[in-house]
């Protein structure tokens, strides 16, 4: 019997418990509770002492006290920051989104220390998905919304997919700088297929990829890219897209087609033609062409043949 203490009973047994806990368990707690904190504070100044190895401040030529950055190798990287990458990345990728912000409000005109922030961020944590994909919108926008600086994005974008494979966005993000950046409309058309071939892709992804081709003027990897999509399509109304882009591929070019044989008859005849019965009664056409939507062609005021008013085909699904 604990003389000085009071007993229970747990019920329906007869063993005995304090009422109040052993103080040998307390003891070890506060000394796990210690430990701990001295781990915490061992960890924190070594994040500080790694800030400090990797930042270095000074003054830049301009006089505003711009910040330089000393990257290490990444393998330095990595050893340098031990157990505490993840951590760091995050507070890189917090100072990423200060340093844009900062100098987007001052409408500045270069960003010269965005790509070295986003750099050491995603080497510090390769898989920190909404650096790559912001980043790269805060490098490929033109100033003062960003840095002006599209092939920087695509090299940080590059490097997400190759850390990141099976991340579909990405070759989307890619697809869009391609596109609206650079205005290469062929790899940009490669970019949303591939992404499309990634798991979990949407299908727009191979949609875009179609008709970017044919803007690039890829009219026939357009088609095949459209006709597989009305072959795989989940659902009625990507099938019905995908149907009337491939009508709009069919439309241009036969009109491409109708243009050349317009311009054949006026270097033989002499003259340009007016109607599309013309090139019929000499034997240019064996009768008057309908587009995909059963309407006949014309040929428009400029000489050019063109979709007839009755038509029902839609050519800015390709142009």
């Amino acid at each position: 019997m604990n003389h000085g203490q009071p007993e229970v009973r747990s019920p329906g047994s007869g063993v005995r418990m304090n009422a109040t806990p052993d103080p040998e368990p307390r003891s070890g707690v506060s000394s796990h509770r210690t430990l701990l904190a001295l781990l915490l504070t061992g960890g924190f100044l070594g994040i500080c002492l790694l800030q400090q190895s990797i930042d270095r401040f000074a003054s830049s030529a301009d006089g505003q006290g711009e910040e330089l950055v000393f990257l290490p190798s990444e393998a330095k990287l990595a050893r340098l920051a031990g157990g505490y990458s993840g951590l760091l990345a995050d507070i890189y990728w917090t100072r990423v989104v200060q340093y844009y912000g900062r100098h987007r409000l001052a409408r500045a005109a270069k960003f010269p220390l965005l790509g070295t922030l986003l750099d050491i961020t995603t080497a510090l944590d390769p898989h920190l998905l909404v650096t790559y994909r912001f980043g790269s919108v805060f490098l490929a926008g033109r100033p003062p919304e960003g840095a002006g600086d599209p092939a920087r994005a695509i090299y940080l974008l590059q490097r997400g997919i190759t850390n990141n494979p099976d991340y579909w966005r990405f070759w989307e993000d890619l697809g869009f700088i391609y596109y609206w950046d650079m205005k290469d409309y062929a790899r940009a058309s490669r970019a949303f297929q591939t992404g499309s071939e990634r798991p979990g892709a949407l299908p727009w992804m191979r949609a875009l990829a179609a008709s970017i081709a044919a803007q690039g003027g890829e009219i026939q990897t357009s088609r095949l890219l459209w006709i597989e999509l009305a072959r795989s399509a989940g659902n009625e109304a990507i099938r019905h897209s995908a149907e009337t882009h491939l009508a709009a591929l069919d439309a241009l070019e036969a009109l491409n087609r109708l243009d050349a044989l317009l311009s054949l008859f006026a270097q033989k005849q002499g003259h340009e033609a007016h109607l599309m019965e013309d090139l019929v009664a000499l034997g240019y056409l064996p009768g008057v062409p309908l587009d995909p939507s059963g309407a006949p062609y014309v040929i428009a005021p400029n000489g050019h043949a063109a979709l007839g008013p009755q038509s029902r085909i839609d050519l800015s699904q390709v142009l």
